[in-house]
Protein backbone atom coordinates (compact mmCIF):
# COMPACT_ATOMS: atom_id res chain seq x y z
CA UNK A 1 0.00 0.00 0.00
CA UNK A 2 1.15 3.91 -1.16
CA UNK A 3 2.20 5.97 2.15
CA UNK A 4 -0.19 9.12 1.70
CA UNK A 5 0.71 10.66 5.27
CA UNK A 6 0.97 13.90 5.10
CA UNK A 7 2.52 15.67 7.71
CA UNK A 8 2.53 19.86 8.71
CA UNK A 9 5.44 20.14 11.05
CA UNK A 10 5.82 22.84 14.12
CA UNK A 11 3.49 25.47 13.13
CA UNK A 12 1.63 27.70 15.87
CA UNK A 13 -1.58 26.09 15.87
CA UNK A 14 -5.42 27.90 16.41
CA UNK A 15 -8.04 25.52 17.09
CA UNK A 16 -10.48 26.51 19.34
CA UNK A 17 -12.99 23.77 18.85
CA UNK A 18 -10.45 21.60 20.60
CA UNK A 19 -9.09 23.95 23.22
CA UNK A 20 -5.84 24.22 21.23
CA UNK A 21 -4.71 28.38 21.01
CA UNK A 22 -1.15 29.25 19.63
CA UNK A 23 1.23 25.54 20.82
CA UNK A 24 3.03 24.17 18.36
CA UNK A 25 2.21 21.15 17.41
CA UNK A 26 2.43 18.69 14.03
CA UNK A 27 -0.86 17.44 12.13
CA UNK A 28 -1.11 14.48 10.09
CA UNK A 29 -3.70 14.12 7.24
CA UNK A 30 -4.38 11.09 5.24
CA UNK A 31 -7.02 10.61 2.59
CA UNK A 32 -8.57 14.10 2.92
CA UNK A 33 -8.57 14.07 6.57
CA UNK A 34 -6.64 15.15 9.93
CA UNK A 35 -5.66 12.11 11.55
CA UNK A 36 -3.99 10.65 15.08
CA UNK A 37 0.13 11.00 14.86
CA UNK A 38 0.79 7.49 13.41
CA UNK A 39 1.62 4.84 16.55
CA UNK A 40 5.28 4.27 15.08
CA UNK A 41 7.18 6.87 16.20
CA UNK A 42 9.42 6.34 12.98
CA UNK A 43 7.00 6.84 10.86
CA UNK A 44 7.87 8.71 8.10
CA UNK A 45 5.35 10.64 5.97
CA UNK A 46 5.50 10.52 2.52
CA UNK A 47 5.34 14.41 2.34
CA UNK A 48 6.60 17.23 5.03
CA UNK A 49 5.36 21.07 5.10
CA UNK A 50 7.52 23.00 7.41
CA UNK A 51 5.12 25.53 9.64
CA UNK A 52 7.82 26.52 11.73
CA UNK A 53 6.96 29.88 12.93
CA UNK A 54 3.60 30.28 11.12
CA UNK A 55 0.00 30.58 11.84
CA UNK A 56 -2.07 27.10 11.26
CA UNK A 57 -6.29 27.60 11.34
CA UNK A 58 -8.64 25.59 9.69
CA UNK A 59 -9.98 26.73 6.67
CA UNK A 60 -12.43 29.67 6.73
CA UNK A 61 -16.18 29.39 6.46
CA UNK A 62 -18.48 32.15 4.98
CA UNK A 63 -22.20 31.10 6.37
CA UNK A 64 -23.78 33.71 4.39
CA UNK A 65 -22.95 35.07 1.04
CA UNK A 66 -24.71 35.16 -2.57
CA UNK A 67 -22.48 33.36 -5.25
CA UNK A 68 -24.78 31.12 -7.64
CA UNK A 69 -28.43 31.10 -8.55
CA UNK A 70 -30.11 33.29 -11.03
CA UNK A 71 -30.05 36.21 -8.80
CA UNK A 72 -26.51 36.31 -8.94
CA UNK A 73 -25.84 35.25 -12.54
CA UNK A 74 -28.88 38.65 -13.28
CA UNK A 75 -26.43 40.94 -11.26
CA UNK A 76 -23.39 39.65 -13.09
CA UNK A 77 -25.22 41.17 -16.27
CA UNK A 78 -26.34 44.47 -14.64
CA UNK A 79 -22.84 45.69 -13.96
CA UNK A 80 -20.67 45.53 -17.23
CA UNK A 81 -19.22 48.60 -16.34
CA UNK A 82 -17.60 46.74 -13.11
CA UNK A 83 -16.26 44.03 -15.08
CA UNK A 84 -14.36 46.57 -17.58
CA UNK A 85 -12.84 48.95 -14.34
CA UNK A 86 -11.95 45.17 -12.76
CA UNK A 87 -8.92 43.83 -12.92
CA UNK A 88 -9.82 39.63 -14.45
CA UNK A 89 -8.60 36.55 -13.21
CA UNK A 90 -6.09 35.01 -15.79
CA UNK A 91 -6.18 31.67 -17.44
CA UNK A 92 -3.38 29.65 -16.95
CA UNK A 93 -2.26 25.43 -17.26
CA UNK A 94 -4.20 25.05 -13.99
CA UNK A 95 -6.71 28.12 -13.42
CA UNK A 96 -9.70 29.54 -15.63
CA UNK A 97 -10.09 32.83 -17.01
CA UNK A 98 -12.99 34.99 -14.78
CA UNK A 99 -13.91 38.39 -14.20
CA UNK A 100 -13.94 40.45 -11.27
CA UNK A 101 -15.91 43.43 -9.60
CA UNK A 102 -18.52 43.55 -6.82
CA UNK A 103 -20.25 40.28 -8.22
CA UNK A 104 -17.53 37.77 -9.72
CA UNK A 105 -18.11 34.95 -11.93
CA UNK A 106 -17.77 31.57 -10.76
CA UNK A 107 -14.65 31.02 -11.45
CA UNK A 108 -13.41 33.94 -9.73
CA UNK A 109 -15.79 33.39 -6.74
CA UNK A 110 -13.76 30.23 -5.78
CA UNK A 111 -10.05 31.32 -6.74
CA UNK A 112 -10.52 34.18 -4.79
CA UNK A 113 -12.30 32.58 -1.78
CA UNK A 114 -9.18 30.00 -1.78
CA UNK A 115 -6.33 32.86 -2.54
CA UNK A 116 -7.75 34.31 1.06
CA UNK A 117 -7.86 30.77 3.13
CA UNK A 118 -11.76 30.32 2.66
CA UNK A 119 -12.57 26.56 2.38
CA UNK A 120 -15.97 26.86 2.01
CA UNK A 121 -19.24 29.27 1.83
CA UNK A 122 -23.08 28.32 1.29
CA UNK A 123 -25.21 30.93 -0.81
CA UNK A 124 -28.03 32.50 1.37
CA UNK A 125 -31.08 32.63 -0.75
CA UNK A 126 -31.92 30.75 -3.58
CA UNK A 127 -35.66 29.84 -4.33
CA UNK A 128 -36.40 26.27 -4.53
CA UNK A 129 -37.53 26.38 -8.13
CA UNK A 130 -34.16 27.94 -9.34
CA UNK A 131 -32.20 25.57 -7.18
CA UNK A 132 -31.05 23.40 -10.32
CA UNK A 133 -29.44 26.13 -11.66
CA UNK A 134 -27.44 27.07 -8.06
CA UNK A 135 -25.90 23.45 -8.10
CA UNK A 136 -25.06 24.05 -11.78
CA UNK A 137 -23.05 27.24 -10.80
CA UNK A 138 -21.66 24.97 -7.96
CA UNK A 139 -20.65 23.14 -10.42
CA UNK A 140 -18.66 25.70 -12.18
CA UNK A 141 -17.36 27.38 -8.41
CA UNK A 142 -13.72 25.91 -8.40
CA UNK A 143 -12.06 25.40 -4.67
CA UNK A 144 -14.22 25.73 -2.16
CA UNK A 145 -16.84 23.18 -0.75
CA UNK A 146 -20.38 24.78 -0.84
CA UNK A 147 -23.90 24.70 0.32
CA UNK A 148 -27.51 26.81 0.26
CA UNK A 149 -29.93 28.05 1.99
CA UNK A 150 -33.75 27.84 0.73
CA UNK A 151 -36.56 30.85 0.83
CA UNK A 152 -39.34 29.70 2.84
CA UNK A 153 -40.59 32.76 4.38
CA UNK A 154 -42.99 33.69 1.89
CA UNK A 155 -43.94 30.25 -0.04
CA UNK A 156 -47.21 30.10 0.03
CA UNK A 157 -47.87 26.45 0.79
CA UNK A 158 -45.96 27.26 4.06
CA UNK A 159 -48.21 30.27 4.76
CA UNK A 160 -51.56 27.90 3.73
CA UNK A 161 -50.12 24.92 6.25
CA UNK A 162 -49.92 28.00 8.99
CA UNK A 163 -53.11 29.22 8.28
CA UNK A 164 -54.99 25.85 8.48
CA UNK A 165 -52.95 25.58 12.14
CA UNK A 166 -51.53 22.25 11.15
CA UNK A 167 -48.22 21.98 12.00
CA UNK A 168 -47.60 18.30 11.23
CA UNK A 169 -48.22 19.25 7.48
CA UNK A 170 -46.09 22.47 7.85
CA UNK A 171 -42.75 20.13 9.17
CA UNK A 172 -43.31 17.22 6.18
CA UNK A 173 -43.24 20.15 3.38
CA UNK A 174 -40.38 22.15 5.22
CA UNK A 175 -38.57 18.36 4.59
CA UNK A 176 -39.74 17.68 1.53
CA UNK A 177 -38.56 21.10 0.37
CA UNK A 178 -35.29 20.89 1.63
CA UNK A 179 -34.86 17.45 0.27
CA UNK A 180 -36.12 17.91 -3.10
CA UNK A 181 -34.09 21.32 -3.45
CA UNK A 182 -30.88 19.58 -2.32
CA UNK A 183 -30.43 22.59 0.29
CA UNK A 184 -28.75 23.24 3.84
CA UNK A 185 -31.19 25.10 5.67
CA UNK A 186 -34.53 26.98 5.86
CA UNK A 187 -34.01 30.71 5.30
CA UNK A 188 -36.81 32.95 6.24
CA UNK A 189 -36.32 37.29 4.16
CA UNK A 190 -38.70 39.44 5.29
CA UNK A 191 -41.48 36.83 6.15
CA UNK A 192 -45.23 37.97 4.42
CA UNK A 193 -43.37 41.14 3.48
CA UNK A 194 -42.71 40.13 -0.14
CA UNK A 195 -45.68 38.54 -0.45
CA UNK A 196 -47.15 41.83 0.13
CA UNK A 197 -45.09 43.19 -1.95
CA UNK A 198 -45.75 41.03 -4.91
CA UNK A 199 -49.81 41.75 -4.75
CA UNK A 200 -49.61 45.48 -3.78
CA UNK A 201 -47.33 48.44 -5.35
CA UNK A 202 -44.88 49.09 -3.50
CA UNK A 203 -46.26 47.23 -0.45
CA UNK A 204 -44.38 45.53 2.76
CA UNK A 205 -45.26 44.40 6.30
CA UNK A 206 -44.60 47.07 9.02
CA UNK A 207 -43.69 45.09 11.83
CA UNK A 208 -44.63 41.43 13.10
CA UNK A 209 -48.34 41.46 13.53
CA UNK A 210 -49.29 42.90 10.30
CA UNK A 211 -51.23 40.41 8.48
CA UNK A 212 -50.46 39.27 4.65
CA UNK A 213 -53.32 39.84 2.62
CA UNK A 214 -55.01 36.14 1.15
CA UNK A 215 -53.09 34.07 3.54
CA UNK A 216 -54.24 35.46 6.89
CA UNK A 217 -50.85 34.66 8.93
CA UNK A 218 -48.60 37.36 10.23
CA UNK A 219 -44.52 37.50 10.25
CA UNK A 220 -44.48 36.72 13.92
CA UNK A 221 -46.56 33.45 12.92
CA UNK A 222 -43.97 32.25 10.38
CA UNK A 223 -41.17 33.13 12.32
CA UNK A 224 -42.74 30.79 15.52
CA UNK A 225 -43.65 28.44 13.44
CA UNK A 226 -40.94 28.08 11.39
CA UNK A 227 -38.45 28.02 14.22
CA UNK A 228 -40.11 24.98 15.59
CA UNK A 229 -40.43 22.80 12.30
CA UNK A 230 -36.92 23.25 11.61
CA UNK A 231 -36.01 22.05 15.11
CA UNK A 232 -38.26 19.39 14.93
CA UNK A 233 -36.55 17.86 11.77
CA UNK A 234 -33.48 17.99 13.52
CA UNK A 235 -31.88 20.20 10.66
CA UNK A 236 -28.25 21.01 11.87
CA UNK A 237 -28.63 24.70 11.57
CA UNK A 238 -31.45 26.50 13.14
CA UNK A 239 -34.10 29.11 11.19
CA UNK A 240 -32.01 31.77 8.93
CA UNK A 241 -33.58 34.84 9.26
CA UNK A 242 -33.41 38.49 7.18
CA UNK A 243 -36.15 40.18 9.64
CA UNK A 244 -38.83 42.50 8.58
CA UNK A 245 -38.10 46.06 7.82
CA UNK A 246 -34.43 45.77 6.60
CA UNK A 247 -32.58 48.94 6.52
CA UNK A 248 -35.14 51.14 7.55
CA UNK A 249 -35.27 53.53 10.77
CA UNK A 250 -36.20 52.46 14.03
CA UNK A 251 -36.27 48.61 12.92
CA UNK A 252 -34.08 47.39 15.80
CA UNK A 253 -37.63 47.12 17.40
CA UNK A 254 -39.10 44.74 15.01
CA UNK A 255 -35.75 42.67 15.22
CA UNK A 256 -35.97 42.47 18.96
CA UNK A 257 -39.44 41.32 18.50
CA UNK A 258 -38.13 38.84 16.03
CA UNK A 259 -35.86 37.38 18.23
CA UNK A 260 -38.75 37.21 20.91
CA UNK A 261 -41.25 35.27 18.24
CA UNK A 262 -38.62 32.23 18.00
CA UNK A 263 -39.62 29.35 19.87
CA UNK A 264 -36.29 27.26 19.80
CA UNK A 265 -33.17 28.27 18.11
CA UNK A 266 -32.24 31.47 15.66
CA UNK A 267 -30.16 33.00 13.76
CA UNK A 268 -30.45 36.36 12.72
CA UNK A 269 -28.41 37.31 9.39
CA UNK A 270 -26.40 40.38 8.80
CA UNK A 271 -27.46 41.87 11.90
CA UNK A 272 -26.01 45.39 11.36
CA UNK A 273 -29.15 45.87 8.76
CA UNK A 274 -31.47 45.69 11.06
CA UNK A 275 -30.07 47.38 14.25
CA UNK A 276 -31.33 51.19 13.41
CA UNK A 277 -32.94 53.80 15.58
CA UNK A 278 -34.72 56.96 14.57
CA UNK A 279 -37.70 57.62 12.61
CA UNK A 280 -39.84 58.41 15.33
CA UNK A 281 -40.65 61.35 17.68
CA UNK A 282 -39.09 59.76 20.59
CA UNK A 283 -35.66 58.89 17.98
CA UNK A 284 -35.64 61.04 14.78
CA UNK A 285 -31.94 60.99 13.63
CA UNK A 286 -30.68 57.60 12.48
CA UNK A 287 -28.42 55.97 14.39
CA UNK A 288 -27.46 52.85 16.10
CA UNK A 289 -29.59 50.52 18.63
CA UNK A 290 -27.24 47.88 18.98
CA UNK A 291 -26.67 47.64 22.49
CA UNK A 292 -30.30 47.00 23.66
CA UNK A 293 -30.17 43.93 21.00
CA UNK A 294 -26.41 42.41 21.71
CA UNK A 295 -27.52 42.74 25.43
CA UNK A 296 -30.62 40.54 24.71
CA UNK A 297 -28.36 38.16 22.44
CA UNK A 298 -26.00 38.35 25.31
CA UNK A 299 -28.41 36.65 27.25
CA UNK A 300 -30.35 34.12 25.10
CA UNK A 301 -27.91 31.03 24.10
CA UNK A 302 -30.80 30.27 21.67
CA UNK A 303 -29.61 33.46 19.58
CA UNK A 304 -26.81 33.57 17.03
CA UNK A 305 -25.71 36.30 14.69
CA UNK A 306 -23.76 37.36 11.67
CA UNK A 307 -23.06 41.17 11.31
CA UNK A 308 -23.08 41.98 7.17
CA UNK A 309 -20.47 44.34 7.98
CA UNK A 310 -20.47 47.60 5.56
CA UNK A 311 -17.54 48.49 3.70
CA UNK A 312 -16.95 51.70 2.27
CA UNK A 313 -16.89 51.98 -1.64
CA UNK A 314 -18.76 50.26 -4.78
CA UNK A 315 -20.97 46.97 -4.38
CA UNK A 316 -24.25 45.66 -5.68
CA UNK A 317 -27.22 45.05 -3.30
CA UNK A 318 -29.01 41.84 -4.23
CA UNK A 319 -31.50 40.37 -2.18
CA UNK A 320 -34.79 37.85 -2.18
CA UNK A 321 -36.50 40.63 -0.41
CA UNK A 322 -38.27 42.71 -3.29
CA UNK A 323 -39.35 45.97 -1.46
CA UNK A 324 -36.24 46.20 -0.45
CA UNK A 325 -34.82 46.58 -4.11
CA UNK A 326 -37.39 48.80 -5.00
CA UNK A 327 -36.43 50.87 -2.37
CA UNK A 328 -32.96 51.14 -2.52
CA UNK A 329 -33.69 52.31 -6.16
CA UNK A 330 -35.95 55.16 -5.27
CA UNK A 331 -33.19 55.75 -2.60
CA UNK A 332 -30.10 55.65 -5.62
CA UNK A 333 -31.65 55.97 -8.70
CA UNK A 334 -29.90 54.36 -11.43
CA UNK A 335 -30.13 50.55 -12.52
CA UNK A 336 -33.14 48.15 -10.53
CA UNK A 337 -34.39 44.70 -11.36
CA UNK A 338 -37.04 42.72 -9.91
CA UNK A 339 -38.01 39.44 -10.00
CA UNK A 340 -41.15 37.30 -8.70
CA UNK A 341 -40.62 33.36 -8.09
CA UNK A 342 -44.11 32.00 -8.73
CA UNK A 343 -45.40 30.52 -5.18
CA UNK A 344 -42.02 30.96 -3.48
CA UNK A 345 -40.35 34.36 -3.39
CA UNK A 346 -38.99 37.51 -5.28
CA UNK A 347 -35.54 39.28 -5.72
CA UNK A 348 -33.88 42.81 -5.72
CA UNK A 349 -31.02 43.82 -7.32
CA UNK A 350 -29.39 47.34 -7.38
CA UNK A 351 -26.08 49.16 -7.28
CA UNK A 352 -25.07 50.89 -4.14
CA UNK A 353 -21.82 52.85 -3.23
CA UNK A 354 -20.96 53.22 0.20
CA UNK A 355 -19.49 57.13 1.16
CA UNK A 356 -17.54 57.38 4.69
CA UNK A 357 -18.94 60.82 4.57
CA UNK A 358 -22.58 59.70 4.42
CA UNK A 359 -24.64 59.72 7.36
CA UNK A 360 -26.07 56.66 7.00
CA UNK A 361 -23.54 54.81 5.61
CA UNK A 362 -20.89 55.60 8.36
CA UNK A 363 -23.43 54.74 10.80
CA UNK A 364 -24.39 51.40 8.85
CA UNK A 365 -19.71 50.79 8.69
CA UNK A 366 -19.88 51.59 13.09
CA UNK A 367 -23.01 49.24 13.56
CA UNK A 368 -21.38 46.66 12.62
CA UNK A 369 -17.83 47.25 14.34
CA UNK A 370 -20.36 47.37 17.32
CA UNK A 371 -21.83 44.41 17.03
CA UNK A 372 -18.47 42.53 16.71
CA UNK A 373 -17.33 44.52 19.86
CA UNK A 374 -20.90 44.38 21.72
CA UNK A 375 -21.21 40.31 21.75
CA UNK A 376 -19.59 38.68 24.52
CA UNK A 377 -19.46 35.19 22.96
CA UNK A 378 -17.49 35.07 19.79
CA UNK A 379 -18.77 31.57 19.23
CA UNK A 380 -22.73 33.57 18.65
CA UNK A 381 -21.09 36.12 15.99
CA UNK A 382 -20.03 35.31 12.67
CA UNK A 383 -17.98 37.58 10.48
CA UNK A 384 -19.89 38.63 7.13
CA UNK A 385 -20.63 41.19 4.38
CA UNK A 386 -23.65 39.82 3.70
CA UNK A 387 -21.38 39.58 -0.18
CA UNK A 388 -21.84 41.91 -1.96
CA UNK A 389 -24.72 43.63 0.19
CA UNK A 390 -22.35 45.18 2.78
CA UNK A 391 -19.04 44.93 0.78
CA UNK A 392 -17.13 41.80 -1.47
CA UNK A 393 -15.80 39.58 0.60
CA UNK A 394 -12.28 39.93 0.17
CA UNK A 395 -12.63 42.98 3.05
CA UNK A 396 -12.47 39.75 5.03
CA UNK A 397 -8.65 40.90 6.24
CA UNK A 398 -9.55 44.59 6.52
CA UNK A 399 -12.07 43.82 9.01
CA UNK A 400 -9.75 41.71 11.17
CA UNK A 401 -7.49 44.26 11.00
CA UNK A 402 -9.87 46.49 12.68
CA UNK A 403 -11.30 44.13 15.23
CA UNK A 404 -7.63 43.25 16.14
CA UNK A 405 -6.26 46.64 15.90
CA UNK A 406 -7.96 49.62 18.50
CA UNK A 407 -5.80 52.26 17.54
CA UNK A 408 -6.24 51.50 13.28
CA UNK A 409 -9.80 51.42 13.91
CA UNK A 410 -9.93 54.89 16.03
CA UNK A 411 -8.05 56.15 12.57
CA UNK A 412 -10.47 55.21 10.54
CA UNK A 413 -13.49 56.45 12.91
CA UNK A 414 -11.51 60.12 12.35
CA UNK A 415 -12.67 59.91 8.90
CA UNK A 416 -16.15 59.37 8.68
CA UNK A 417 -19.32 61.64 9.38
CA UNK A 418 -18.86 63.53 12.22
CA UNK A 419 -21.93 62.79 13.92
CA UNK A 420 -21.12 59.20 13.70
CA UNK A 421 -17.58 60.11 15.67
CA UNK A 422 -19.50 62.11 18.55
CA UNK A 423 -22.57 59.25 18.69
CA UNK A 424 -20.87 56.01 18.28
CA UNK A 425 -20.07 53.65 21.58
CA UNK A 426 -17.19 52.75 19.33
CA UNK A 427 -14.34 55.44 20.49
CA UNK A 428 -15.26 54.17 24.08
CA UNK A 429 -14.70 50.38 23.22
CA UNK A 430 -10.92 49.15 24.23
CA UNK A 431 -11.58 45.45 23.45
CA UNK A 432 -9.06 44.06 20.63
CA UNK A 433 -9.96 40.21 19.41
CA UNK A 434 -7.17 37.53 19.25
CA UNK A 435 -6.19 35.25 16.78
CA UNK A 436 -8.15 32.72 18.37
CA UNK A 437 -10.79 35.17 18.61
CA UNK A 438 -11.04 35.54 14.68
CA UNK A 439 -10.64 31.71 14.46
CA UNK A 440 -13.75 31.20 16.55
CA UNK A 441 -15.69 34.17 14.26
CA UNK A 442 -14.39 33.11 10.78
CA UNK A 443 -14.07 28.93 11.36
CA UNK A 444 -14.93 27.03 14.73
CA UNK A 445 -18.02 29.26 15.17
CA UNK A 446 -19.83 29.07 12.17
CA UNK A 447 -18.65 25.75 11.90
CA UNK A 448 -20.36 24.91 15.21
CA UNK A 449 -23.91 27.31 14.15
CA UNK A 450 -23.90 25.21 10.82
CA UNK A 451 -23.89 21.72 12.82
CA UNK A 452 -20.80 21.07 10.33
CA UNK A 453 -19.21 18.70 12.70
CA UNK A 454 -15.67 17.44 10.38
CA UNK A 455 -15.33 21.30 9.53
CA UNK A 456 -13.71 24.46 11.43
CA UNK A 457 -11.42 22.47 14.11
CA UNK A 458 -8.35 20.69 13.28
CA UNK A 459 -9.05 17.17 15.58
CA UNK A 460 -8.86 13.90 14.63
CA UNK A 461 -12.19 13.26 11.99
CA UNK A 462 -11.88 16.99 10.41
CA UNK A 463 -11.69 17.24 6.84
CA UNK A 464 -8.05 18.87 6.06
CA UNK A 465 -8.83 22.39 5.24
CA UNK A 466 -6.61 23.93 6.19
CA UNK A 467 -5.02 27.85 6.19
CA UNK A 468 -1.42 28.74 6.74
CA UNK A 469 -0.55 32.26 7.45
CA UNK A 470 3.07 33.84 7.73
CA UNK A 471 2.64 36.09 10.66
CA UNK A 472 2.91 39.99 10.56
CA UNK A 473 1.80 43.27 12.39
CA UNK A 474 -0.57 44.38 10.46
CA UNK A 475 -3.13 41.47 10.19
CA UNK A 476 -4.43 43.13 7.58
CA UNK A 477 -1.22 41.77 5.32
CA UNK A 478 -1.25 38.87 7.40
CA UNK A 479 -4.81 37.49 6.53
CA UNK A 480 -4.55 38.68 2.84
CA UNK A 481 -2.17 36.33 1.48
CA UNK A 482 -2.07 32.80 3.16
CA UNK A 483 1.18 31.08 2.92
CA UNK A 484 -0.50 28.18 1.79
CA UNK A 485 -4.19 26.62 2.01
CA UNK A 486 -4.69 23.08 1.44
CA UNK A 487 -7.95 21.65 0.58
CA UNK A 488 -9.09 17.71 1.75
CA UNK A 489 -5.79 16.96 1.93
CA UNK A 490 -4.14 18.76 -1.17
CA UNK A 491 -2.10 21.99 -1.25
CA UNK A 492 -4.62 24.46 -3.62
CA UNK A 493 -2.65 27.66 -3.11
CA UNK A 494 0.93 28.14 -2.53
CA UNK A 495 1.52 32.17 -1.53
CA UNK A 496 -1.24 33.40 -3.60
CA UNK A 497 -0.84 31.27 -6.42
CA UNK A 498 -3.49 28.23 -7.33
CA UNK A 499 -1.29 25.29 -7.87
CA UNK A 500 -4.57 22.58 -8.14
CA UNK A 501 -8.12 23.32 -8.87
CA UNK A 502 -10.61 20.93 -7.42
CA UNK A 503 -14.62 21.51 -7.46
CA UNK A 504 -15.04 20.88 -3.44
CA UNK A 505 -18.60 18.95 -2.49
CA UNK A 506 -22.03 20.37 -2.29
CA UNK A 507 -23.32 20.01 1.53
CA UNK A 508 -27.20 19.45 1.58
CA UNK A 509 -29.01 17.60 4.30
CA UNK A 510 -31.83 15.17 3.69
CA UNK A 511 -34.50 15.17 6.38
CA UNK A 512 -37.16 12.97 7.36
CA UNK A 513 -40.39 13.76 7.01
CA UNK A 514 -44.13 11.71 6.55
CA UNK A 515 -44.07 10.57 3.04
CA UNK A 516 -48.15 10.77 2.40
CA UNK A 517 -47.71 14.68 2.35
CA UNK A 518 -46.43 13.64 -1.29
CA UNK A 519 -50.13 13.49 -3.08
CA UNK A 520 -50.87 16.91 -1.33
CA UNK A 521 -48.29 18.55 -2.43
CA UNK A 522 -48.25 16.61 -6.30
CA UNK A 523 -52.08 18.18 -6.24
CA UNK A 524 -50.94 21.65 -5.44
CA UNK A 525 -48.11 21.73 -8.07
CA UNK A 526 -51.27 20.42 -10.79
CA UNK A 527 -53.56 23.26 -9.54
CA UNK A 528 -50.77 25.92 -9.51
CA UNK A 529 -47.57 25.82 -10.39
CA UNK A 530 -46.21 26.17 -14.47
CA UNK A 531 -44.21 22.99 -13.56
CA UNK A 532 -44.99 19.43 -13.30
CA UNK A 533 -44.45 18.07 -9.39
CA UNK A 534 -41.92 15.10 -10.61
CA UNK A 535 -39.73 17.66 -12.76
CA UNK A 536 -38.95 19.90 -9.87
CA UNK A 537 -36.72 17.50 -7.45
CA UNK A 538 -33.39 17.45 -7.70
CA UNK A 539 -31.81 14.46 -8.18
CA UNK A 540 -28.10 12.85 -6.74
CA UNK A 541 -27.01 11.86 -9.65
CA UNK A 542 -27.53 15.71 -10.99
CA UNK A 543 -25.03 16.64 -8.13
CA UNK A 544 -20.94 16.86 -8.96
CA UNK A 545 -19.91 15.39 -5.69
CA UNK A 546 -21.78 16.03 -2.98
CA UNK A 547 -22.39 15.25 0.65
CA UNK A 548 -25.86 14.57 3.02
CA UNK A 549 -24.91 16.62 6.22
CA UNK A 550 -26.69 14.29 8.89
CA UNK A 551 -29.77 15.38 11.03
CA UNK A 552 -30.33 14.64 14.78
CA UNK A 553 -33.76 14.62 16.10
CA UNK A 554 -34.21 14.81 20.15
CA UNK A 555 -36.70 13.19 21.97
CA UNK A 556 -35.45 15.57 25.28
CA UNK A 557 -37.62 18.77 25.97
CA UNK A 558 -36.30 21.81 26.32
CA UNK A 559 -34.92 24.70 23.67
CA UNK A 560 -31.59 23.42 22.02
CA UNK A 561 -28.93 26.11 23.06
CA UNK A 562 -25.59 26.77 22.07
CA UNK A 563 -22.82 26.81 24.98
CA UNK A 564 -20.06 29.34 25.45
CA UNK A 565 -16.78 27.64 24.60
CA UNK A 566 -15.30 24.70 22.59
CA UNK A 567 -18.13 22.27 21.14
CA UNK A 568 -18.37 18.90 23.31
Amino acid sequence: MSNSLFKISGGYIYDPTNGIDGQVKDLWIENGKVVHPPADPFAQPARTLNASGLVVMPGGIDMHCHIAGPKVNTARKMRPEEKRKADPVSRTAITHSGTMGSVPSTFATGYKYAGLGYTTAFDAAVPPLTARHAHEEFQDTPCIDKGFYVLMGNNHYVMKSIKDQDPQRLQAFVGWLLGAAKGYAAKLVNPGGVEVWKHHAAGNVNGLDEPVDYFDVTPRQIVGSMSRSIDALGLPHPVHIHCNQLGMPGNWRTTLATMEALEGRGHITHIQFHSYGGGDEDEETFCSRVQPLADYVNSHNNLTVDVGQVMFGETTSMTGDGPLGYYLHNVYGGKWFSADTEMESGCGIAPIKYRNKSLVHAWQWAIGLEWYLLVNDPWRVVMSTDHPNGGSFLAYPQIIRLLMDRTYRQDILKTVHPAVRAGSVLADLQREYTLNEIAIITRAGPAKILGLQNKGHLGPGADADITIYTPHENKETMFELPRYVIKSGRVIVEEGEIRENLIGKTLHVGPDYDRDIEDDISQWFEDYYSIRFRNYPVSDDYLHDHEQVACIVSDEAGIPELTDGPAS
